[in-house]
Parts: structure tokens; C-alpha cells; sequence
């Protein structure tokens, strides 16, 4: 709309397109629509892609991954970006990536969580303990870089 007001001035292209950081090629686009059909033309007319899934589909979407990845025939109990794309593409016959399938899930609300995975079983002082006594002979001495070791320089030759 900046543009248009300028566009009554008779402001040159390349002067507006400075100002608005934008290309020259664009200002002629506007112009030109400017002068064919007035202001309006110019008005936003939304975003450039809509989303594909409704927030009526997402509801059935967020149904279906409840449901549990199992009884769509996945073997484990992991929900991936990768198989929420193929659920929704058997369920809607709807293309994402897994990008979109991310910036979806975040629009709605999700987060990625990584299970924290640790044996029932498992004894953290046990643990802890491993760590402090035995680890370090596992480990041994750290080598040092000295005469015969492998190197990424040469010595200077004399």
C-alpha cells in the first residue's frame, strides 16, 4: 500500500523498490496492477500456500496418533516425523515433507520428545561407582604426542 501511495507521487520503480528493499521487477508488477484495477490490487491476499490439513483434519489426525503407532503396523511404540508423513498421506492422501509434518505438528502445539531410555533394572549408584573405580583403567593413560607418534605435521626437515 506504501507503494501505491508513491505510485501517485510519480515516484520512479527503481527509487520505491530502494526504499521497500525490494526488486525493481516487483514495483513493476505492482505498478502495473496499480494502474489496471486500482489500490485493491495491491491488498494481501493471504499467505502463499494454505495449510493442507483443516484444524477438522488435524483433530483426526491427533486421534489417529493416539491410536499408537502399533496399530497403523509400525513394530514399536515410536511416533517419527517420517511415519506421521506416511500416516497422514494413507489418511488424507495428503503430501507433506518431513519439514512440514514438523512445522504442523509445532503449529499445533507439539514438541519433539526424546524417551529417556534406562533399564528398570538399572542401579545408579552401581553405576556411578563403575564410572569412578573401574573406568579409569578401562580407559588407561591418554597417549601423548612425543617422537614416533603419528602426527598431521611433518618436523622441519634441516
Amino acid at each position: 500500500m506504501e507503494a501505491a501511495e508513491r505510485f501517485v507521487l510519480g515516484e520512479e520503480n527503481v527509487v520505491i523498490a530502494h526504499d521497500l528493499r525490494v526488486g525493481v521487477r516487483s514495483v513493476q508488477r505492482w505498478r502495473k496492477a496499480w494502474l489496471q484495477d486500482g489500490a485493491r490490487a495491491l491488498a494481501s491476499k493471504g499467505p502463499a500456500s494454505l495449510p493442507l490439513l483443516s484444524d477438522e483434519l488435524f483433530a483426526v489426525l491427533e486421534r489417529e496418533l493416539a491410536k499408537g503407532p502399533v496399530a497403523h503396523g509400525w513394530p514399536d511404540q515410536t511416533w517419527t516425523l517420517s511415519r506421521i508423513r506416511t500416516l497422514i498421506g494413507r489418511r488424507f492422501h495428503k503430501s507433506y515433507t518431513v519439514q512440514g509434518v514438523a512445522a504442523l505438528l509445532k503449529r499445533h502445539g507439539w514438541s519433539c520428545q526424546v524417551p529417556a531410555r534406562r533399564a528398570v533394572e538399572r542401579d545408579e549408584v552401581a553405576v556411578a561407582g563403575w564410572v569412578k573405580e573401574t573406568w579409569p583403567s578401562v580407559e588407561g593413560p591418554w597417549r601423548r604426542s612425543g617422537h614416533g607418534s603419528s602426527s598431521r605435521t611433518r618436523p622441519a626437515s634441516r
